[in-house]
């Protein structure tokens, strides 16, 4: 059965840290491209980074960028966004994904990537 599946997430105080993981299963994330997003209800789901097959091409959206730290283990076929600096504004459902090219798509879209998780919820309250 091919799925993703994440955990790590929870309720932070805002500055803290949460790391979540993704672990693939019925595949192998070599040669593929993977990233995360986050989606907050009422709104589209948005791209928060991604890393290429080999790992030296990574990409960050704007509002992470210098918090969040994206990394891949394709030898037990994990992928990982550490989270740091949390704000209240970065609370959402976190999904990870993975596309079937190996390279970060130009533009972070969802239809880019063919195979998601679940969704771990990750709230950021004091």
């Amino acid at each position: 059965q091919v799925q993703l599946v994440e955990s790590g997430g929870g309720l932070v105080q805002p500055g803290g840290s949460l790391r979540l993981s993704c672990a693939a299963s019925g595949f192998t994330l070599d040669n593929r491209a993977v990233g995360w997003f986050r989606q907050v209800p009422g709104k589209e789901r948005e791209g928060v980074s991604c890393i290429n097959y080999s790992g030296n091409r990574i990409y960050y959206d704007d509002s992470v960028e210098g918090r969040f730290a994206i990394s891949r283990d394709d030898v037990n076929n994990m992928m990982y966004l550490e989270m740091n600096s949390l704000k209240p504004e970065d609370t959402a459902v976190y999904y990870c994904a993975s596309r079937g090219q190996s390279y970060c798509p130009v533009s972070p879209s969802p239809g880019a990537y063919d195979r998601w998780g679940q969704g771990t919820q990750v709230t950021v309250s004091s």
